[in-house]
């Protein structure tokens, strides 16, 4: 029996940068709708944030959750039928709307039901798809989210001024070094960092190494890895290879051919 064919529809995308003081934890809210083929697998390679994604194309409970902070790929599915609003957190955006500290994010994918009710979730998506415009999506996800902060919209100043030193260069400072700088024990400087931010000190430095890496060879195909390794702060090819394959699962020349338009989605081949 032959398969009916599904419409592909034009990709829609669109999005919005928040007022202070959610752009303090939130760097964009975005809308996507449809994809380029009927259906597709990526590989989502850990960038240190956090997501929220609701994929009102599917309109339940169990299409709404969020992403804590990764140091692993996953693999995600791409359909011509999604229609996805999300939110892009900053580094710890997420800390100042959870019960718990962010650190008990990290690697997992939460349903929002879960983490903040199913009653209020699926008013919350209601909503959404009473919302004619993107436009106004956004606006009521942007109210929803700060009507469900928990904590005061102001990072802690350790962390946001340690965040922005380990960004600068993240093979430069120690997670004792910075304790120092901020005037904390290293214990306690790594216990604050990791509860806001969700990862290590350490970790955290290494997966923005790696991310500083596929973003200098965006639209590159001719690339010297020796060269990348140590220009991003790697001791050799050695130590740069076996960082590559734990945060991508892949080589560094396997990723080359699967990059998509975001540099840090990579396509799956069946």
């Amino acid at each position: 029996m032959a398969t009916a064919a599904v419409e592909t529809l034009p990709v829609v995308w669109d999005y919005h940068i928040p007022a202070a003081p959610l752009s303090e934890f939130v760097r964009l809210f975005w809308y996507w709708r449809g994809h380029d083929v009927p259906y597709a697998k990526e590989r989502v390679l850990p960038m240190g944030t956090s997501e929220l994604v609701i994929n009102l194309g599917r309109g339940d409970l169990n299409a709404a959750g969020i992403s804590g902070p990764q140091s692993e790929a996953f693999i995600i599915e791409r359909t011509v039928q999604d229609e996805l609003l999300g939110i892009h957190f900053d580094f710890g955006g997420p800390f100042p709307f959870l019960s718990f500290p962010c650190r008990e994010l990290h690697g997992l994918h939460v349903s929002l039901a879960d983490l903040w009710g199913r009653r209020d979730v699926a008013e919350l998506i209601c909503r959404l798809h009473d919302a004619v415009t993107v436009g106004m999506k956004f606006q009521v996800l942007e109210r929803w989210l700060l009507a469900v902060a928990s904590r005061p919209l102001r990072p802690h100043p350790a962390v946001r001024f340690a965040i922005d030193e380990f960004k600068k260069d993240p093979g430069l400072l120690s997670s004792a070094a910075m304790a120092e700088r901020v005037g904390f024990s290293q214990r306690h400087f790594i216990q604050l960092f990791r509860d806001e931010v969700g990862l290590t000190p350490k970790l955290f430095c290494r997966v923005q190494r790696f991310q500083k890496v596929i973003t200098s060879i965006e639209g590159t195909n001719d690339v010297d890895w020796i060269d990348v390794a140590l220009s991003c702060g790697y001791f050799d090819q050695s130590h740069f290879n076996h960082d590559f394959r734990e945060f991508s699962g892949l080589s560094p020349s396997e990723y080359l051919p699967l990059r998509t338009a975001h540099h840090s989605h990579v396509q799956v081949k069946d």
